[in-house]
């Protein structure tokens, strides 16, 4: 045997081993006990939202009968509640540990979905290590928001959504109802498949079953609370659109970082702050009716699903992040679904590669992880260093949606016009 047969032959058997389910499996395992840890142990305190915000809801709830999103107005969907309940199984000082648990259940039930969409191993091998890497990257706010919830039943949605549309809207309806993001996913699968109707369906009997439940359990006008809630915040200092107020809070020209008692959270105030915000809801109205204008361009001359999907996932997921006044670390973890898909469409179905953004996703991920938690402080002592790894975040994605709508074009431009 030469020496080029040889090393041929290892490399066979190491990509053999890398796409080997249970090699998946462990690395997705061992990367969910290292962030659960940090989670658990870190300073910085990466849960603080799950072991001072959410678990104060809960106590009050169960120990005074007042629940949020029901007897008083919230900023989550009903849903959320769920989640942040069952950790309460095995009490209050196992509250964080449990919500850990219940985070890696469903991210175990989304990877099972992934690597069941291949037919081999090797089809779905790919992006199941992007997710892996994606989940390195971004760091213990995966675990550590109710985004994570959402996230995962969102993974699955979308996975399954073009061979099942209804169980694929339903899921995005239910995991709209959890965080608002994936109802920009039910759109864009409203406009790419030629079954939108069942889509339809599907996402507004589950919306009503909610609503129903909630009615139930005694909720009014607060069941939609968390669509005014977001009306009332500011600039918030990690958005996109808080870069330029961000460098002159740095140069100290009249704007300066506050902490939102009510929202809780840190906002810019100065020169230029409350314009930036009140911009940020048209800004956002544009850039969708853009996305939904190519979308219907593109669904009127038959661009197949498999090419036209994954990229309105993507643009539309991105431009709720891009245009939005709230610039929260765990938006991040939006783009798994949208990135997931693009992958494994590509590979599966021929659609468009995601190279890009899957490296691109990558760097916004490491870079959140980098402001977030491990720099969060530095951040609000306007560091400049935390600002240029916080404003080279930002950039990104601008970048990624930049991307995702001139491969939209392309498509469009691509594919002859029907007469």
């Amino acid at each position: 045997m030469t020496d080029a047969a040889l090393a041929s032959g290892v490399r066979e058997r190491a990509r053999a081993v890398a796409v080997h389910p249970v090699t998946l499996w462990a690395a997705f395992i061992l990367v969910h006990l290292a962030l659960g840890l940090i989670c658990l142990t870190h300073p910085s305190l990466p849960m603080g939202d799950v072991t001072i915000v959410y678990e104060f809801w809960m106590r009050r709830g169960l120990e005074a009968d007042l629940w949020v999103g029901i007897d008083t107005a919230w900023v989550y969907p009903l849903l959320a509640m769920v989640p942040m309940l069952l950790a309460t199984v095995f009490g209050w000082s196992s509250y964080a540990s449990t919500w850990i648990a219940l985070v890696f259940v469903v991210d175990a039930v989304a990877f099972a979905v992934l690597l069941h969409r291949g037919r081999s191993g090797r089809t779905t091998a790919g992006a199941a290590w992007w997710w892996i890497a994606f989940l390195v990257a971004v760091g213990p706010i995966a675990l550590g928001r109710i985004d994570a919830f959402a996230t995962a039943v969102a993974v699955v949605g979308v996975l399954v959504i073009v061979a099942h549309p209804a169980l694929g809207g339903a899921l995005l309806a239910a995991g709209a109802w959890i965080k608002v993001w994936p109802a920009a996913l039910v759109a864009a699968a409203v406009i790419a498949l030629r079954q939108r109707l069942v889509v339809v369906s599907a996402a507004a009997v589950t919306t009503a079953l909610v609503l129903v439940g909630g009615l139930v359990l005694g909720g009014g006008t607060s069941l939609f609370s968390f669509i005014t809630e977001q009306s009332g915040r500011g600039l918030q200092i990690e958005s996109v659109l808080a870069v330029p107020a961000m460098w002159t809070a740095w140069a100290g020209a009249g704007t300066f970082v506050y902490y939102d008692q009510s929202i809780l959270t840190y906002q810019l105030q100065g020169p230029g702050t409350e314009l930036a915000a009140s911009l940020s809801t048209p800004l956002l109205a544009i850039a969708v009716v853009a996305v939904c204008a190519l979308g219907a361009v593109g669904a009127l001359r038959r661009i197949p699903e498999s090419r036209m999907l994954p990229l309105l996932l993507l643009a539309f997921t991105v431009a709720l992040i891009a245009f939005n006044k709230v610039g929260s670390p765990q938006f991040a973890t939006w783009l798994v679904a949208p990135i997931l898909f693009g992958i494994v469409s590509a590979r599966l179905a021929g659609g468009s590669s995601f190279r890009v953004p899957a490296v691109l996703g990558l760097l916004v991920a490491a870079l959140t992880q980098v402001v977030y938690p491990y720099w969060y402080g530095k951040l609000l002592g306007l560091d400049t260093v935390a600002l240029i790894a916080l404003s080279a975040r930002n950039v990104l994605y601008v970048l990624l949606f930049v991307w995702a709508v001139a491969a939209l074009i392309h498509e469009i431009r691509s594919e002859p016009e029907l007469a």
